[in-house]
């Protein structure tokens, strides 16, 4: 993109107009942190999907124009823009944050084509080798200091330096590793940070688009994209927590959940009849093992037909679900988006009727094959598709279903990629498949979200595959069809700690691995590392080994009913931690560096992470292991297992048999817990169990009904809880319009 010699500027209210010779930039001053960045090079509006509303707030700004440079300030940015659009960012005490790279490209990979032919010839993806022709391109120096985190669940290790990544959302059932440039997922949200600073960016462009962050050249990182506006947020904050912060107030945090979807959830693509969710239930109850619902996969669907019930192989509607739901299982169905294309199938019939499929070119509907065979894609950027769609939940719920689950969404398909001239739409604006097609699953997950909170008037369970940046606000996710591999579970901490620092605080992994088989082992060691995973199901594949627990022998059982039971006491913490990620953005489970951020040492670390700020969790990630190396940064720590003190910002090596995942609470922790039950709504809780440290602590604690929004008309009781070193407990009720408990116990750990 060329821009020329800068030329003029002038403001309007929070934007301010920057004339070159070539091209016209925007600057917005959304608040003082916050700043965006827009160069209309494809149209002059913004059309973003993420943010919803004006998130401008009033504040002093200062801008000239001296000596060829334009120089705008809040009370804690200043940019300073020169010729050709070269930015300088820095933060109020004048410290440089982000600065334009001055040198160009210069590409350190060169291959002949002589090496081109043959890696082509071979089936290679050579297409990263040869572009030089983005549509869209920015590019940022680099330093030798910087880590990069976020973008959602992108494979790999916690900090993205040095690696590149894709947003364009794609089904790929092949095992994952570090070098998958793209998977279900499209959140184009960087935390830049070094020891001195950090700064957040987002890149709100929904068209293909690529992310290199030093693989290239090491002097450098560039976004670029196929098509759209350069239109990016600079976010500022002096700790990570506060740009995430900024990041989620532009886009949304995620709502509070209802507490049962927070407990153990089973799965499999196999449970092929009534039988065998039954057979599956019966079996957790009579072990013991608590477990809040056997969720539904494609079968129970007629010929796979959304919105369908195979009443031949899972009896008669709602039969399953009374009989299920009085031993407290709560169903949960999936829904594709692909519909079948039959004449006589009522979705299909009024699909067609009011044109709410995707079309060619030609004006003819669109036809891929998923599932059910042929079939044809909603036109979900249209608010009348998303309300007829999310109208039609209503089967379900009447039927007792209390959660929806979409797959398929990317979207995916089985006769190759929807062509990107497929014509969709933005609103009322007539769009193709080249700009939706990242936002698919998020604008389905809007429909779900909208019809089963309109339907049922709870907080709706929403669980998706495919997203955008923004998801977050409709859905919880999964990181899509792993595998039963060690590498697999390896990858479980930094693509949820990432995924959470991008917005997604309601994430899992499919506990055992979804695809292939696991073993007695991997299958033990996941269930521990997953045990604070906010979205906690385990799921497998038709054709893959059973991955019940009893499958495996009672040993298994027993570890795995351990620590089933530990997430159902930590309950009312996790809750607490999800109230608080509603109003300031911060996910329930955190890479160390989020709460320790001048600490180098846990830049890298990809085995242990944090649930809020008290619990420290070190799993068990390699195969025969007994015993691991720990890293505790600063503070006093205490085995959870054993009451051990330890100070911290130490390397500590931890016995681990297979029974034992190692835990730590952070001294001056008051952490409350419930008794465990099979499944949330067993039994009132009426008693609540303060788990502290001998150097005692303050914690307030959230509690309400658990399903509605009657908490934000006020019926919630909110506690302050102080321990002094004692044990003596002081309770202030700072907001008292609902239940209190009976009991509350405080529990000094090592004692």
């Amino acid at each position: 993109m060329e821009y020329g010699k800068l030329l003029s500027w002038k403001q309007e209210d929070n934007r301010f107009m920057i004339q070159f010779e070539e091209q016209q930039v925007i600057l917005s001053v959304i608040t003082p942190d916050i700043i965006n960045f827009f160069v209309p090079c494809w149209d002059k509006e913004h059309y973003s999907k993420a943010i919803e509303g004006d998130k401008s707030q009033p504040c002093t700004v200062e801008a000239s124009l001296e000596n060829g440079q334009f120089r705008l300030s809040t009370d804690k940015l200043t940019v300073i823009i020169g010729d050709e659009f070269m930015t300088d960012v820095y933060d109020a005490d004048g410290t440089l944050l982000l600065s334009d790279y001055r040198q160009g490209r210069t590409v350190k990979k060169t291959v002949s084509k002589q090496i081109l032919d043959i890696l082509q010839a071979e089936g290679h993806d050579i297409s990263n080798l040869l572009r030089n022709d983005y549509k869209v391109l920015t590019v940022k120096a680099l330093g030798k200091t910087e880590c990069f985190y976020g973008l959602g669940d992108k494979t790999g290790f916690l900090n993205k330096r040095n690696y590149e990544y894709e947003n364009w959302n794609s089904d790929i059932p092949q095992a994952h590793n570090e070098d998958y440039h793209a998977l279900y997922k499209s959140i184009p949200f960087l935390i830049c940070h070094r020891e001195e600073s950090t700064y957040g960016l987002f890149f709100d462009n929904t068209f293909h688009s690529y992310i290199d962050l030093g693989k290239e050249n090491p002097e450098y990182f560039y976004y670029a994209a196929d098509d759209g506006n350069l239109d990016y947020y600079f976010l500022g904050g002096s700790s990570m927590a506060e740009v995430i912060g900024n990041y989620t107030y532009l886009t949304g945090t995620t709502p509070l959940p209802q507490l049962w979807t927070l407990g153990y959830h089973q799965c499999r693509w196999g449970y092929e009849c009534a039988e065998d969710i039954r057979e599956v239930a019966t079996m957790y109850r009579q072990l013991q093992i608590p477990c809040e619902s056997v969720q539904y996969d494609i079968d129970y669907m007629d010929h796979f037909k959304v919105f369908t019930w195979n009443e031949e192989k899972y009896e008669k509607p709602g039969k399953l679900f009374a009989e299920l739901g009085e031993s407290g299982f709560k169903p949960v169905v999936i829904i594709d988006p692909g519909t079948k294309v039959e004449p006589g199938y009522s979705m299909y019939d009024e699909g067609m009727e009011h044109g709410y499929f995707a079309q060619d070119v030609n004006g003819e509907t669109y036809v891929n094959e998923v599932w059910p065979g042929d079939a044809v894609y909603p036109d979900f950027g249209r608010q009348e598709v998303r309300d007829w769609w999310g109208e039609h939940h209503r089967f379900l719920t009447e039927l007792g279903v209390r959660g929806i689950w979409n797959d398929m969404n990317e979207p995916a398909s089985f006769r190759g990629e929807l062509p990107k001239d497929v014509v969709f739409h933005d609103g009322e604006r007539t769009t193709n498949h080249a700009e939706m097609h990242n936002v698919y699953g998020h604008y389905m997950s809007k429909a779900t979200f909208d019809g089963l909170k309109k339907l049922t008037g709870k907080r709706p369970f929403v669980i998706t595959r495919a997203c955008y940046a923004g998801t977050q606000k409709y859905s919880s996710v999964w990181t899509g069809d792993n595998q039963s591999l060690w590498s697999h579970l390896q990858m479980l901490i930094p693509q949820l700690c990432n995924l959470g620092m991008s917005g997604f605080s309601l994430a899992g992994t499919d506990i055992g691995g979804f695809g292939a088989d696991t073993t007695p082992e991997l299958l033990t060691r996941w269930i521990e590392a997953a045990v604070f995973s906010p979205f906690f199901r385990n799921h497998s594949a038709k054709g893959a080994r059973r991955q019940e627990p009893w499958q495996f022998g009672d040993e298994v059982v027993d570890i795995y009913r351990k620590y089933v039971e530990l997430r159902y006491r930590f309950l009312p913490y996790i809750y607490d931690l999800f109230y608080q990620g509603e109003q300031n953005g911060l996910p329930v489970m955190r890479p160390l560096v989020l709460h320790y951020e001048n600490d180098p040492k846990t830049y890298n670390l990809n085995s242990e992470f944090l649930v809020g700020e008290n619990i420290l969790v070190a799993p068990v990630l390699e195969q025969g292991a007994t015993a691991r190396m720990v890293y505790l940064p600063e503070g006093t720590w205490y085995d959870y297992w054993t009451g051990e003190r330890i100070e911290g910002g130490c390397n500590i090596l931890r016995g681990a048999p297979i029974d034992v995942c190692p835990m730590y609470i952070r001294g001056g922790s008051v952490i409350p817990m419930y008794e465990p039950v099979q499944y949330v709504g067993e039994k009132p809780y009426r008693k609540l169990m303060l788990l502290t440290t001998p150097m005692g602590g303050e914690w307030v604690h959230f509690h309400d009904n658990g399903e509605d929004y009657a908490y934000r008309q006020g019926a919630y009781t909110l506690y302050r809880f102080t321990v002094d070193a004692d044990g003596t407990l002081t309770t202030t009720l700072m907001h008292d319009d609902y239940e209190t408990y009976d009991q509350i116990e405080v529990v000094m750990i090592g004692k």
